[in-house]
């Protein structure tokens, strides 16, 4: 085993190992006493391995820095005292370029929404459902320092080994060689965890060939600030269980395992061995434990995660809710979407965050199993689109994509794709299209698809601006108006342009058509001066055919007001006459003598015939509906005549009525003047 007695977040050369510098660090406790703390800081690269020596003579390192006070509001944490943050420090002769403990914070600064720092956390236990992980719990607990509250996140994978800690706690590296793996760059653990809190702890039970290792790090942002320490170190104690003898040994020696563990005691909010090792007690044979305290601030000097208002939820402090337009009970639609809440709420957001949970896995969020819930299902008249993405001529991948109308449409104005990678969601309902109130064209329309062509920024809330991103966005908003200017029909507007059925056009699931057509080319050749030039007509493809995406559509869901299953990219109403043109082409060039005999012309196989017979169909059903539509409207004038009808009898009567009280009027005139007359 090496010891890495405190994990010293360098960048120094591989090939050499430095020597173990102790050194004398006087800082504030937390209950307020000055205490003096020796702690191991080694210089060396986190892969080396190895003994390293110590000597209590060598490097000295200037503490003169004033520990400065820690802002608790994330926003406002950078402003770090770096009096020695651009400093070299020399060491055996030779300049090493150090990690400041500024960059916690600036490479924290990348997840801009909180949730999207604990997902960022909950992404590692998904990876590790792959080594028997079946849940992951997110809850709040007290620090036992001060009774505030701290953010835990506790799953049961296959945990860490001493090893695996350090390289979790460094940065850059990344253990996680599968395909499926979520997490690759090595940086989300340092980036989310700064994110939600100063300081973090981790425990980490592992158990490999007979050996049960338990190790604690701690990745303290205020041990750091108030200490004036120019570079990152981080404090951890490794344990090894002694079958023979029931008893953790500690590893790396006990000198130097002492230096650790008081710094943990001091900056960690327990304040003893005995307190840390019982943070085990429920993890179970393997697992690990994240406990994040000293939680961020909002800029009202609230906790940023507020616990509070829900019991089962955690929610954003202040529930920031998107400002609609509407009013009325359309507003509460709105605002009850889920596409509004996942804003706020942490449980609507996991419920969203993976396109697919194993049965055996479970999201437990503050005690409540997170339900989950499939974005597609919201869908009405969903249709199934295949895209396959393309770069300098080749495939890179192909991709269904699941688009609809939302249930509550067109009540509600919300729209966009739900894109996932990986079978993390990356970017919710976004929104490709605009529209105004005087054109609503897209409004309503939502698609799920998971696009693992492209790759995710660090954050995993967006993706990177390649060329095929572009031509994804491009393609998405073209689905978007397509779909619209077919279906939009379906819940209530009026139908501004109309496209002919084509070849790619969409039918019912039940349809016997096919709609994937190949070029055959008949070339047809003669042995004297006349040659038959080769003509390309579209033909059916065979029905057995079993390609990949053959297999993806058949595995499609077969419901209820499902337009189409195989729906591909629409061309213009010119293909009609294209293949009238070809077939037209293919009847001259099929008489032909070859070596004076004539050659029967060979079977020319068309869809003309079957677009047509598709097109009387839709036709068929659009005048059905026509029909419907205008026995309601017959329906509804004859009520309105009889309306009319009663509405004139009405105000007849009520002419009547005006009449004799005019009558009155005029007689009371009368007699009001006959009075004045007898007065004078």
């Amino acid at each position: 085993m090496s010891c890495m007695d405190i994990v010293d977040l360098c960048s120094d050369e591989e090939d050499e190992l430095v020597d173990a510098k102790s050194n004398k660090l006087e800082a504030d406790s937390v209950g307020g006493k000055v205490q003096q703390n020796y702690y191991c800081q080694s210089s060396n690269s986190v892969l080396e391995q190895g003994q390293s020596p110590v000597d209590d003579t060598g490097i000295s390192s200037s503490l003169s820095i004033s520990p400065a006070p820690l802002c608790r509001q994330f926003w406002k944490a950078g402003n770090y005292d770096n009096g020695l943050g651009s400093k070299v420090t020399p060491q055996n002769g030779k300049n090493f370029l150090h990690v400041h403990p500024m960059f916690l914070h600036s490479n924290a600064t990348s997840h801009k929404w909180a949730f999207g720092a604990v997902a960022e956390l909950l992404d590692n236990a998904v990876d590790e459902i792959q080594n028997g992980a079946t849940f992951v719990i997110v809850d709040k607990i007290t620090n036992p320092r001060d009774g505030s509250p701290a953010l835990l996140i506790q799953d049961d994978g296959g945990g860490m080994d001493p090893e695996a800690m350090r390289r979790c706690m460094s940065f850059g590296f990344s253990d996680k060689k599968s395909k499926a793996a979520i997490g690759q760059y090595g940086n989300g653990f340092k980036t989310s965890s700064m994110r939600l809190g100063a300081d973090v702890i981790v425990f980490s039970r592992h158990l490999d060939d007979r050996t049960l290792t338990q190790s604690i790090g701690l990745l303290s942002y205020t041990f750091l600030t108030q200490t004036g320490h120019d570079r990152i170190v981080v404090p951890m104690v490794d344990y090894e269980f002694d079958a023979s003898t029931g008893k953790l040994n500690a590893l790396h020696g006990r000198e130097h395992f002492t230096l650790n563990l008081s710094l943990l005691v001091q900056w960690s909010p327990y304040s003893s061995e005995a307190e840390l090792l019982k943070q085990f007690d429920d993890i179970g044979a393997h697992g690990t434990k994240v406990i994040i305290y000293n939680l961020w601030l909002n800029d009202d000097g609230k906790l940023e995660l507020d616990f509070d208002l829900d019991p089962e939820d955690i929610r954003i402090s202040g529930d920031i809710i998107n400002k609609f337009d509407t009013k009325g009970s359309w507003r509460t639609i709105h605002e009850q979407h889920i596409a509004n809440r996942f804003h706020y709420s942490l449980r609507v957001y996991l419920s969203i965050l993976y396109l697919r949970i194993p049965e055996r896995f479970s999201i437990i969020l503050r005690g409540k199993v997170v339900e989950h819930h499939n974005l597609a299902n919201d869908l009405k008249y969903p249709e199934f689109i295949l895209y396959k993405p393309q770069s300098g001529g080749c495939v890179e991948g192909k991709v269904v994509t699941t688009i609809g109308f939302l249930k509550d449409a067109p009540r509600v104005s919300i729209h966009g794709f739900n894109v996932y990678h990986k079978n993390r969601l990356i970017l919710p309902f976004w929104q490709v299209v605009s529209y105004s109130y005087r054109d609503s064209r897209g409004r309503g329309v939502v698609g799920v698809l998971e696009a693992n062509f492209v790759e995710p920024t660090h954050n995993k809330q967006d993706f990177e601006r390649t060329s095929l991103f572009q031509k994804l966005e491009a393609r998405l908003k073209e689905m978007t108006w397509e779909y619209w200017d077919y279906h939009c029909e379906l819940i209530g507007y009026q139908v501004k342009k109309k496209y002919r059925a084509s070849v790619s056009a969409l039918a019912s699931p039940h349809s016997s058509l096919q709609r994937n057509v190949q070029s055959v080319v008949l070339n047809q050749s003669s042995t004297g001066s006349t040659e038959a030039s080769p003509v390309a007509v579209p033909c059916q493809v065979a029905a057995t055919n079993t390609s990949l995406v053959e297999r993806a559509e058949q595995s499609m869901p077969n419901s209820e007001g499902i337009i189409g299953q195989r729906s591909h990219k629409r061309k213009e109403h010119r293909d009609l006459l294209e293949c009238e043109k070809v077939k037209m082409q293919a009847a001259k060039g099929a008489n032909v003598i070859d070596g004076g005999q004539r050659v029967e012309p060979q079977p020319v196989i068309t869809m003309t015939n079957q677009l047509r017979d598709q097109e009387a169909i839709n036709l068929m059903q659009e005048n059905k509906k026509l029909r419907a539509k205008c026995l309601e409207c017959e329906k509804r004038s004859q009520e309105l005549n009889i309306k009319v009808t009663q509405l004139r009898s009405e105000l007849g009567e009520y002419n009547l009525e005006y009449e004799g009280l005019m009558v009155e009027l005029q007689a009371l005139d009368a007699v009001k003047v006959e009075k004045k007359l007898v007065k004078l």
